[in-house]
């Protein structure tokens, strides 16, 4: 992740056992303590799509932390990629 100081969205996708678990509310925990911007949804697949805006060096941690999961979960990939940032608002869970 580059350019520190813009602020970037990062889109992951996350799979394993992550749905039933509390992923998504851990998610949201950690991405409020780094004030980022964004939401956290289970999909269909199983997966947990997880989209946040912050600062690169805050990005980086919540992927850290996305890659862990909650004690329940079992995260066996987390796929990323980075853009521009939209202005999300507040952190939700769908």
């Amino acid at each position: 992740m580059t350019e520190p100081d813009k602020l970037q969205r990062l889109t992951a996708l996350v799979s394993g056992e992550v749905q039933g678990v509390g992923y998504r509310f851990y998610v949201q925990r950690r991405a409020t303590d780094l004030d980022l911007q964004g939401y956290a949804e289970n999909l269909t697949d199983g997966r947990v799509e997880v989209v946040a805006e912050g600062y690169a060096e805050d990005l980086e941690r919540l992927v850290h932390w996305l890659k862990q999961g909650p004690p329940h979960a079992r995260v066996d990939g987390v796929d990323t990629q980075l853009s521009d940032a939209t202005g999300l608002r507040g952190f939700h869970t769908y």
